[in-house]
């Protein structure tokens, strides 16, 4: 297994902030993140809840807080910092979500992750 670098969409067709889900590599089990805008940064993250291990959001795309201030698991409320990961409350306070290489180059937001699951 490698590391593959996808495009996920245009940094002007996320909300700002805003997130978008993506997955790398194929079968039963790819990888599946998610990216976040917060002004003109994008931040990534894989998909799982830290406490549970399993995904933080329940609908398409939806993984910050009403306020759109933070990230939040939406099965028992775990709150990370958009720019870090790190859960500041939360049965998660001091865990942090697993990052992503994440970039911006000619308005399109690429990331880079392994093309599925550990083994």
């Amino acid at each position: 297994m490698g590391d593959t670098e996808i495009a996920v969409g245009r940094l002007n067709e996320l909300e700002d902030p805003g997130c978008r889900e993506f997955a790398i590599g194929g079968g039963d089990w790819p990888f599946r993140g998610f990216v976040v805008r917060l002004g003109e940064k994008v931040y990534a993250y894989q998909n799982v809840c830290v406490h549970l291990g399993h995904p933080l959001n329940w609908a398409p795309n939806k993984f910050l807080t009403k306020d759109k201030s933070a990230i939040i698991c939406a099965s028992h409320g775990a709150t990370y910092a958009i720019e870090s990961g790190d859960c500041f409350a939360g049965p998660d306070a001091g865990k942090t979500l697993h990052k992503v290489a994440a970039s911006v180059r000619d308005g399109v937001v690429y990331v880079t992750g392994p093309d599925g699951p550990p083994p």
